[in-house]
């Protein structure tokens, strides 16, 4: 898989092999380990970015299932990745997590389009059920809409 400095170089890359392709932007490496370990072992297709100027970047470059951000500070300096996320597609879920939860934040996210603002740590097995919920639900939905 390619490097996180080889993305930001603007490369595009391949089309998806058919999984679900998850986006996981935070700057905390611990909570991204665990949930690409967690979705790595469930068949996920994982792409980790730990800036969100790099997640910003590869939602120009590529496309995304569910994408999955964290919130640092009440500043939210997620909301760059969120604003691109539903500028590109506004029916992708993007869920952003948060250890400092923060009402003016939560309001703010969900106005731009997120589809939650959870707490963290978010355990393993909530994370595995609100992807496979967001995305198999809006995969049939898409499927469901295309009546010939």
């Amino acid at each position: 898989m390619p490097s996180e400095a080889t993305r930001q170089r603007g490369m595009r890359f391949p089309a998806r092999s058919g999984k679900v392709k998850v986006l996981l932007v935070d700057e905390d490496a611990g909570d991204l380990k665990l949930y690409r370990l967690t979705l790595e072992g469930q068949g996920f297709e994982v792409v980790t970015c730990t800036s969100f100027e790099a997640g910003a970047h590869c939602l120009e470059q590529e496309e995304f299932d569910f994408v999955l951000v964290g919130q640092g500070t009440v500043a939210f300096e997620g909301r760059k990745v969120l604003d691109r996320a539903m500028q590109a597609n506004r029916y992708r879920p993007v869920l952003v997590v948060t250890r400092c939860t923060d009402m003016q934040c939560y309001l703010e996210a969900m106005q731009l389009g997120a589809v939650d603002y959870l707490e963290k740590p978010l355990p393993p097995v909530d994370l595995l059920r609100f992807v496979k919920s967001h995305v198999y639900h809006d995969r049939a939905r898409a499927q469901g809409s295309f009546v010939s």
